[in-house]
């Protein structure tokens, strides 16, 4: 059976592949390090769980729910986007997905038309282009220099801007490089896109994850014509430490939420109903807990930064925000005599038995991505695997 052209043309995930082959040399006895999946090392906060273990025991979560989401979710992501941004939707405006990758992914299948372009700067979290290709659409990428701390410009924006041009993925604070865009930028951004019809596709998904005083800015707020042409993607994952219950959600125009519940209605139906009941508490609930999160990263950031900059040849910006660190490691790799990214972190797992991501996958060859979702003891370790790995290569 022949397999489909997309399927053979898709890129798999660097960071699943990445954790993948860790978890292989765990099973196998070795002592490996991972710091490769985003995710938070917390369990789900107990509320969180009690409202879970309510709605099984209540019968609520035995039955399939609409494909949008049970309205009493989507009423408490409009009244949670109202709360945080200060901006006023109906539940009409609001879908509730398997994850806000699927939201992603069902926005993509709604507005993209055959070779219609996307916008997405570079280095950009690594489901985006391949999404965009699923859905028949071209991904336009523009690099953005790490000395100009990753994030894109107008002019570089209007240099890549075609009459094909339909959406600007935004990703602030970003996965992978922690950065965060000032309210300045992105007005200039925001009015750039009203002025010539661009869809901004917003991803907040970390927007609670902010630290030393960043501000995260959503730039749906800035005026009533950039909210207009935003749609926000947003989830209970990261900030609840929920990735495994898989719920996100899409907030924006009424008639592209529409077309997005009308696919997931052919696909996957609805979002897992128990999960559904857990969020509502997540986004309802108290909050005490994600602060206590948020400032556990903090600290963490704050102590292992130091050691990572101090690694032979990397080269890095101090994160704003998410849970990861981004350098650029082109000199480490001369000090090694690898000219290959992937190489180098293939063998750093083999020989260090510490697990980070190519930069492959993000559109930056010559970086790395390390999570420091994890605790404080397993980052300092890895720092000083990595520094030894580098010190023996170096030396032959």
């Amino acid at each position: 059976m022949e397999i489909s052209t997309r399927a053979q043309k898709l890129e798999p995930s660097v960071t699943l592949a990445a954790s993948a082959k860790a978890n292989a040399l765990k099973a196998q006895g070795q002592d490996v390090l991972s710091l490769t999946v985003g995710e938070p090392d917390f369990m789900t906060p107990k509320n969180i769980q009690q409202a879970a273990i309510r709605a099984i025991e209540s019968g609520q979560a035995s039955y399939y729910t609409p494909s949008a989401g049970i309205k009493e979710l989507r009423q408490a992501v409009a009244e949670y986007i109202q709360s945080n941004y200060q901006l006023k939707y109906q539940m009409e405006n609001v879908i509730v997905t398997d994850g806000a990758k699927f939201a992603l992914y069902l926005l993509f299948q709604a507005v993209l038309n055959p070779l219609d372009e996307v916008i997405i700067p570079v280095p950009y979290w690594v489901s985006y282009g391949e999404q965009v290709k699923l859905a028949e659409g071209v991904p336009v990428f523009i690099t953005c220099a790490q000395e100009e701390k990753f994030k894109v410009t107008v002019e570089q924006l209007e240099k890549a801007r075609t009459d094909k041009t339909k959406i600007l993925i935004l990703n602030s604070p970003s996965n992978p490089t922690g950065m965060i865009y000032t309210e300045e930028e992105l007005r200039k951004i925001g009015d750039w896109a009203v002025s010539h019809d661009v869809l901004i596709v917003s991803d907040d998904i970390y927007g609670k994850l902010v630290y030393n005083g960043a501000v995260f800015t959503p730039i749906a707020t800035l005026s009533e014509e950039i909210q207009k042409q935003t749609i926000i993607i947003n989830g209970v994952s990261k900030s609840y430490a929920m990735t495994g219950w898989r719920i996100g959600y899409a907030v924006g125009d009424q008639a592209i939420i529409s077309a997005m519940n009308d696919i997931a209605s052919q696909s996957t139906s609805n979002p897992t109903a128990v999960s559904q009941y857990a969020a509502i508490e997540a986004l309802s609930g108290e909050q005490d807990t994600v602060e206590t999160m948020r400032q556990a990263f903090e600290e963490r950031l704050n102590k292992i930064y130091p050691l990572f900059a101090a690694i032979p040849g990397f080269r890095m910006e101090k994160p704003q925000g998410a849970f990861y660190l981004f350098p650029n490691i082109k000199e480490t790799m001369d000090l090694c005599g690898y000219t290959d990214v992937t190489k180098w972190v293939d063998d750093l797992l083999a020989e260090a038995h510490v697990a980070l991501v190519t930069g492959a996958g993000f559109g930056a060859p010559e970086n790395v991505r390390i999570s420091y979702a994890t605790d404080l003891q397993t980052l300092e370790e890895a720092a000083k695997r990595i520094t030894a790995f580098i010190e023996a290569k170096s030396a032959k």
